[in-house]
């Protein structure tokens, strides 16, 4: 952490989070050479220090299991957030519990970093151009083509298992680039089974897991071609990660650095430049403007004294999450822009969106009594399956507009609070030595299938600065408008028709009520934690906030890199293209510098 001098530098560029898009920033600016300080709103947090990894549940209060402040439970990483932050509320515009928006947030360094599933699929070149294809919500400024370098290059920087299959719109990554992934596990190769029966494709997952270790000695070199401080302090960085030991649940960060983390992939080889100054306990309250116009710097509050100060930069990147992202731009008023920083256009907030959820679980009598065998591997999938009704969805044979992948799991690994409720069902209120015995047969016969399908951007969905109410640090809180339209529910009852044939085919019993009601079906806005959208990039100053190259059209030196610029939500989960952006964006903000034209 830098001393109190950094208040009186200017510094080339001061980024607002330190997440996905926060932490690449940071990566890319400070290996190029440019003076950066980053502001985050939470604690500090070293994984290599503070991560439990090998701590059993058993050592755990409530053995590990969840609770309000921890939902995910006692050992996930998300050491300070979650949908409710103490003395940071929000609000709703309605009662309604399915106009609800659930929103995250994580007051930490490396923000949802710490805590996501490493999913990592790329966006393919229908989900750039939705319009084109279907009518329905906006087209992408850009194409796949123009970001596909930068998926390659983020996918070697951080480590990405995998494979390519050459499926319709997911993408293959170049020769060399992903990682081999982990052999498939028993109830995952049962799945694949009956799904072959379906039509449906179950493919390796795309993980954000060194499931060996990086090439130190030529990836650098590859990412960096030119750059000896770059090349220099990312080799350093990729010798510290070891390989996955196939054994604790990457929710609960990595002390060896196997999985990504911005605290323990990105952050490290920036603050090695020595161009990187981070302070955390930052809470941002807005962007300052000059009398031109042009973005000078942020104001925040020090959450530890609670006096208000300013740091000044003569660019400014804004990656604190989609919505407060928004919220701190809205906030930013002046005389040149009374409706909120960079809104001329009035979209700011607007076009909020998540992931559409919804699961089905089911027991499977094949697997029960399974002889006790080596499940290692990582903590999340090893195969998923991709949307595969593409052409049926463009021939109208659907009710839905947009797919769905598939994330499933099951099988024999460590037993977490919670495991056997539910045993009452199938034991016949067996008690005693018999109940033992009725877990030991049934444990690791229980499969759950969940989708993850695209939201189509909406009007009725989006936040703003509600009026009539702050936070602890004074700063006005924003308020959530939700709905979900016909499209997304009926893709949720499609996905539980779907699942329950999956488990029926690998003869088993659906163990969940299977609703042909998406409104039912669906979950609600913000609990997958894909928020995206509000500041969306296009084409056109009047209904956009941004360039193509996330640069505000109204404010040249202001930059936004985090999930706020997406113009849709794929069903690709979305951090491996917020960083990818990030990288391209950051590259045209160095050659903006060069230019002078910042």
């Amino acid at each position: 952490m830098p001393n109190e001098d950094f208040e009186k530098k200017v510094y080339d560029a001061l980024i607002v989070g330190s997440g996905a898009g926060g932490g690449m920033a940071a990566y890319v600016l400070a290996t190029a050479g440019l003076k950066v300080l980053l502001l985050e709103a939470g604690r500090s947090y070293d994984p290599v220090k503070e991560t439990p990894m090998f701590n059993l549940p058993k050592d755990a209060p409530l053995r590990g299991g969840s609770t309000p402040e921890k939902p995910f439970g006692f050992y996930d990483a998300t050491v300070d957030g979650g949908w409710q932050v103490p003395g940071e509320p929000y609000t709703q515009a309605s009662n309604k519990p399915n106009q609800k928006f659930d929103w995250w947030r994580a007051r930490m360094l490396g923000g949802r970093t710490n805590h996501w599933g490493r999913i990592s699929l790329r966006m393919g070149e229908y989900d750039f151009k939705p319009y084109s294809r279907d009518g329905l919500g906006f087209d992408w400024p850009i194409s796949y083509a123009e970001l596909a370098p930068y998926y390659d290059k983020t996918e070697m920087l951080i480590g990405v298992y995998g494979t390519n299959e050459g499926l319709e719109n997911t993408p293959d990554s170049s020769d060399g680039v992903l990682l081999p992934p982990p052999k498939p596990r028993a109830y995952e190769l049962l799945a694949k089974k009956a799904c072959d029966e379906l039509g449906i494709p179950v493919i390796p997952s795309h993980l954000a897991i060194l499931s060996e270790r990086l090439d130190h000695e030529n990836i650098p070199q590859k990412l960096f071609p030119n750059n000896k401080l770059a090349q220099d302090v990312t080799r350093e960085s990729m010798k510290s990660r070891a390989a996955c030991f196939w054994a604790t649940p990457c929710g609960r960060g990595c002390s060896i650095k196997a999985n990504f983390q911005s605290t323990t992939v990105l952050l490290p080889p920036a603050l090695a430049t020595g161009n990187l100054d981070i302070v955390t306990d930052a809470m941002v309250r807005e962007v300052t403007v000059d009398k031109k116009g042009n973005a000078n710097g942020v104001i925040y509050i020090d959450k530890n004294t609670r006096q208000e100060k300013f740091a000044g930069a003569r660019a400014v990147v804004v990656a604190a999450s989609a919505a407060e992202t928004s919220r701190i731009l809205l906030n930013s008023k002046s005389t040149l822009f009374p409706d909120g920083l960079a809104n001329g256009s009035g979209v700011v907030g607007k076009y909020l969106m998540d992931t559409v959820g919804a699961g089905v679980g089911g027991q499977i009598p094949a697997l029960e009594n399974m002889p006790a065998h080596n499940e290692d591997g990582a903590s999340a999938m090893h195969m998923y399956m991709p949307w595969w009704l593409y052409k049926e969805q463009l021939r109208g044979d659907l009710d839905f507009a947009r797919g769905y992948h598939i994330e499933f799991g099951g099988g024999r690994s460590m037993p977490g609070a919670g495991a056997f409720g539910g045993m009452g069902n199938f034991t016949e209120g067996a008690y005693g030595k018999d109940l033992k015995e009725a877990c030991r047969r049934y444990y690791g016969s229980f499969v759950w299938f969940d989708g993850r399908g695209e939201m189509i951007p909406n009007e009725d969905s989006y936040c703003e600065i509600d009026k009539d109410q702050v936070d602890q640090w004074g700063i006005p809180v924003l308020k959530f408008h939700w709905k979900w339209s016909d499209q997304e529910l009926n893709q949720a009852a499609h996905m539980h028709k779907t699942f329950a044939e999956i488990i029926e085919g690998m003869g088993g019993n659906v163990t969940s009520t299977v609703q042909t009601d998406g409104a039912k079906a669906i979950i609600n806005g913000g609990a997958i934690i894909h928020e995206v959208g509000t500041a969306r990039m296009g084409s056109n100053p009047k209904d956009s906030v941004l360039n193509p190259y996330c640069q505000s059209w109204e404010v040249p030196n202001l930059f936004l890199t985090d999930g706020a610029p997406f113009v849709s939500n794929a069903d690709k989960n979305p951090t491996l293209t917020i960083m990818a952006l990030a990288w391209r964006t950051c590259d045209y903000i160095v050659d903006q510098f060069k230019r002078r034209n910042i």
